[in-house]
């Protein structure tokens, strides 16, 4: 009992110790607003409408990448006979039904943002830690979700999207930009908080400190444990609790 009493009171301990990051990079749909499976519908029903069949493996794998680059890259596999201008063209026409479906569904959706985002960023703000946004989205989308959920816009010190980078997830060119943003140079003072096996390797690939898993979007706790993780939570509501409030 006692020692039972002692191993607690160490873990508390510990936790008073870690220190805060500088800033806290999140992912958008499944993390911090709703995904009742809007992404995943939209995409299969691009793709269907352009003719071409797609397994849920295939989907649940592009969950966190860039659309675009996950239509691109279905297309050139699928039809590797296409000359690249065919390819282009036709990638661009999947990803305009795309859009289209995925704008509709997002904005008729009354009740988008997680209840419990908005406080959390309030009280990492309050703790003078910086606030991103990171989105495999492109720039429109991010904006019409972002002004749907209500949230102040002086909240986020960077919202970056696929459109802004070269590369989308597993890279990590959005954080990168997100941390050149904010004036932060060492990624050891950063947390990345997503909901897929992407998001996490994005993470990685940047050097974070922290890879956050959560349970609340796109991937179960097993398919995030295949990635590099720091901690697997619930909901986006749980990670201000991995960091002691006095730090």
């Amino acid at each position: 009992m006692a020692f039972g009493f002692w191993l607690l009171a160490f873990g508390f301990w510990l936790l008073a110790l870690t220190p805060s990051p500088a800033l806290v990079v999140f992912d958008l749909a499944g993390t911090t607003v709703r995904d009742r499976g809007d992404v995943p519908a939209a995409f299969r029903a691009a793709l269907e409408a352009d003719g071409t069949g797609i397994d849920a493996k295939t989907i649940s794998e592009a969950r966190g990448s860039s659309k675009r680059e996950s239509i691109r890259r279905i297309l050139s596999t699928r039809y590797p006979d296409l000359e690249r201008r065919q390819l282009e063209q036709r990638a661009n026409a999947v990803y305009r039904v795309f859009r289209g479906t995925l704008m509709r569904s997002f904005l008729a959706d009354a009740d988008l943002a997680m209840p419990e985002a908005l406080p959390v960023f309030e009280r990492l703000r309050g703790r003078d830690i910086r606030l991103a946004i990171n989105t495999g989205f492109d720039r429109d989308i991010a904006d019409a979700i972002l002004d749907a959920t209500g949230w102040p816009p002086e909240l986020f010190d960077a919202v970056v999207t696929a459109d802004d980078v070269d590369e989308g997830r597993p890279s990590p060119d959005m954080i990168l930009l997100s941390m050149e943003s904010v004036g932060i140079r060492d990624a050891g003072h950063v947390a990345v908080v997503g909901d897929t096996r992407l998001d996490l390797e994005a993470g990685f690939n940047a050097g974070a400190e922290w890879c956050i898993g959560v349970l609340s979007g796109a991937h179960d706790r097993a398919t995030l444990e295949q990635a590099p993780y720091t901690h697997i939570v619930d909901s986006v509501g749980d990670v201000p609790g991995l960091w002691s409030e006095s730090t």
